[in-house]
């Protein structure tokens, strides 16, 4: 089964078809076969339902059909679209594999390498699939190896502090919905590793909340300060580490009884591992790991308050 949501720009369709831009954009003009989802940027997105019609016009075309005479055959309906998926995984593999040569020029110290390959993968896919597929993977694996003492505090520092400058740059470009309610985040008491928390809040901000990240290293009085001055209505934290799992979830339990209707998200490896399935009363504020996992847990909250 095909998805109808939007997940490659123009330049991988290009790319994954072997069709110029210049030719699919002319197709789309005069024979309205397809029509490209336009993301919050106003980027033309194709989908694989798209990739799957264009894949089955190409190969009538490359049998000596015209253009126009291949789109008649579609249109007459009858026809079974046979989703190539070797095109698919072929694809999705590449972005494994610039997320490992991502890290493996950072961990080299080999930031301009690292910066074009970042350019690279966002030159063939949405900005959701690289932040959060592409960056999103490279994070975890920096943590485990991080935690299993596989590569240097200076190394980790390298890779954290070109993640965190780029992430930012695109965190601070997207638009706010004035409509939407306002979030607060911060990581966990004690928290050093903050990418997994932007990660997430960059997922909110390209559905257009308005979102105040505030990082590590914030006390508790603080926080209870700009709930109330930006009169936030969500907040969200994190937590990597086991030994911080017991002061992140006072400070959970401790907003909740002084904000009781704030709406309290929370996710990171320690908590994920160490309270998911454990305590009833805290799996209502776990997030989950995956983007589908955030968009269930958002809607289940969003509509609880309505």
């Amino acid at each position: 089964m095909t998805s109808n949501e939007g997940k490659y720009n123009i330049k991988a369709i290009s790319t994954m078809l072997g069709i110029q831009a210049g030719t699919l954009r002319a197709w789309e003009r005069r024979y309205h076969i397809i029509e490209p989802i336009r993301n919050s940027a106003g980027h033309r997105l194709y989908s694989d339902e798209h990739v799957a019609i264009l894949r089955w016009l190409i190969d009538k075309v490359n049998k000596g059909f015209t253009i126009g005479q291949a789109v008649g055959l579609f249109e007459k309906g009858n026809i079974t679209l046979q989703t190539d998926y070797s095109y698919n995984e072929q694809h999705e593999d590449y972005s494994v594999q610039l997320s490992q040569e991502i890290l493996e020029a950072l961990l080299s110290f080999k930031e301009n390498q690292a910066h074009q390959l970042l350019n690279q993968a966002f030159s063939l896919f949405s900005i959701d699939k690289v932040t959060i597929d592409i960056l999103g993977t490279l994070l975890v694996k920096v943590g485990h190896m991080w935690e299993n003492n596989e590569i240097s505090v200076a190394h980790e520092h390298f890779v954290t502090s070109f993640l965190r400058t780029k992430i930012g740059n695109i965190f601070h470009g997207m638009p706010i919905d004035g409509f939407l309610p306002k979030v607060v985040a911060i990581c966990g008491p004690n928290e050093t590793h903050e990418l997994g928390l932007m990660i997430f809040t960059l997922f909110l901000r390209r559905k257009g909340f308005e979102v105040i990240y505030l990082g590590a290293g914030i006390p508790i009085e603080d926080i209870e300060l700009v709930l109330r001055e930006v009169d936030a209505k969500m907040f969200f934290t994190s937590c990597t580490m086991e030994s911080n799992v017991d002061a992140t979830v006072e400070v959970i339990n401790h907003l909740k009884t002084t904000f009781p209707s704030l709406i309290i998200g929370a996710g990171g490896y320690a908590l994920d591992e160490m309270l998911n399935g454990r305590t009833a009363s805290f799996n209502q504020y776990l997030v989950g790991q995956t983007k589908q996992d955030w968009e269930l847990w958002l809607q289940d909250q969003l509509k609880s308050q309505n």
